[in-house]
């Protein structure tokens, strides 16, 4: 339980990094997290529950994001 609320976390701090609205920076949205938290435990789950390696990981995995975390960054 402890490393799913880490990888939320971690997440929810990826994915303010990672856009530009003001208002998502502070928190990640319902659907971001919906359409994303598989892809922390997909891409980096070898990463959980180190929320900085976590992010470093995700930052360098957008190219393999599943198709619904993509389109909810509008790429």
């Amino acid at each position: 339980m402890k490393a799913r609320l880490s990888g939320a976390l971690a997440l929810g701090l990826f994915l303010g990094a990672v856009t530009s609205n003001a208002a998502l920076a502070d928190l990640a949205t319902p659907e971001q997290k919906k359409a994303c938290t598989p892809d922390v435990y997909r891409l980096c789950a070898g990463e959980i529950p180190n929320v900085r390696a976590i992010t470093a990981c995700l930052r360098r995995q957008t190219a393999n994001f599943s198709d619904a975390c993509r389109a909810v960054f509008g790429g």
